[in-house]
């Protein structure tokens, strides 16, 4: 009889940082049970004893990623010298992290969510969270700039941070489809040319 439970020598980080390259991968509807466990070096029973469900071990790879391979783009929005820093800050580390290495391109947030038709309502909801924090963040820190006068009052915060919160998400699937760095530090660029224009007119919500 095949043995059953968790392998000798398993190793529940590294298998989890498998994990989370298939997801990032393929996607969470995509990534079978089958692609996990052979990433993973571990069979099904270890896996469902381990970490529960798929949608369990999919939530925990979304937080590896986050304090891993997707770290360093939106910690130093709160802490940049102005609003404008900030989100050029994004943008170009944005850039520089969805073209790092041999690791799969784009964001794993962005590109990972299932399809919303018979999709699990939690790990969308999840991811869905993920994304609209990110908003929240630059519209706060655009507010603040308001207050301390770099922007006007006019300002329309929130449609500014949808913009660029948009774009960033647009710049990882032109990495996943194979763009090179050079191209998304030029999008990067445009987007940062637009910065004047969109923050000396006012739009009212």
């Amino acid at each position: 009889m095949p043995p059953r439970g968790r392998p000798r020598g398993f190793d529940r980080e590294e298998a989890l940082r498998r994990a989370m390259e298939v997801f990032w991968a393929q996607g969470y509807d995509s990534a079978s049970l089958a692609d996990l466990t052979r990433a993973m070096g571990i069979n099904a029973p270890s896996l469902y004893a381990t970490f529960g469900s798929k949608e369990a071990l999919f939530q925990e790879a979304v937080k590896l990623y986050v304090h891993t391979e997707g770290s360093g783009i939106w910690e130093a929005v709160e802490t940049a010298p102005s609003a404008r820093a900030a989100i050029e800050h994004v943008l170009r580390t944005t850039a520089e992290a969805f073209t790092r290495g041999a690791t799969p391109r784009g964001c794993m947030i962005v590109l990972a969510a299932p399809q919303m038709q018979g999709a699990n309502d939690q790990v969308c909801d999840a991811l869905k969270a993920h994304r609209q924090a990110n908003g929240c963040l630059l519209e706060s820190r655009l507010k603040r700039a308001v207050e301390e006068g770099e922007l006007p009052a006019s300002t329309n915060c929130r449609a500014i941070a949808n913009y660029y919160v948009t774009l960033q998400h647009g710049m990882s699937i032109q990495a996943r489809d194979g763009a090179s760095r050079e191209t998304l530090l030029s999008i990067a660029d445009c987007a940062m040319a637009s910065w004047d224009a969109l923050t000396s007119v006012s739009h009212e919500a």
